[in-house]
């Protein structure tokens, strides 16, 4: 039995998580330069300590409305193959803690891109994890 923690985030109403080994860090907003002709799904770059670093907008990822005007949201640092990227959430939660045994496969009424990114769900007492693949979301996020 492999027991796996995931870095949960909320993504409009919507419950998900990424294997927290992929984390470097999550900060808070940061300011963003814009990319001219970049992929819908790239908010910009931001500075990471003197590092530049790809921003993918996740509702945008996932095919969601974009946030609220003013919707302070926050960055979730993953590591890829090359460098960190940053994950634009609306909101963290907590690490939490699954055995392999307990996740089942994405459901059949996932649509769009969300489907393609989810790989596992995780029933919780009053909610589903969703748990997103990091390597996916930020290959085909051009």
């Amino acid at each position: 039995m492999t027991t796996r923690l995931y870095a949960t985030f909320h993504v409009d109403s919507t419950f998900f998580g990424v294997d927290a080994t992929d984390v470097q860090e999550v900060i808070r907003t940061q300011p963003m330069t814009r990319v001219p002709l970049a992929g819908g799904e790239i908010e910009g770059l931001i500075n990471l300590r003197g590092q530049v670093v790809v921003a993918i907008d996740l509702r945008k990822r996932l095919g969601f409305d974009a946030a609220p005007e003013g919707t302070e949201q926050l960055n979730v640092v993953v590591r890829t193959e090359h460098g960190p990227v940053s994950l634009i959430v609306d909101d963290i939660d907590d690490v939490l803690e699954a055995d392999d045994e307990q996740l089942e496969g994405p459901p059949a009424t996932l649509r769009g891109p969300t489907k393609d990114l989810v790989t596992a769900v995780h029933k919780l007492d009053d909610q589903l994890l969703l748990v997103v693949d990091v390597k996916r979301t930020v290959q085909t996020a051009a």
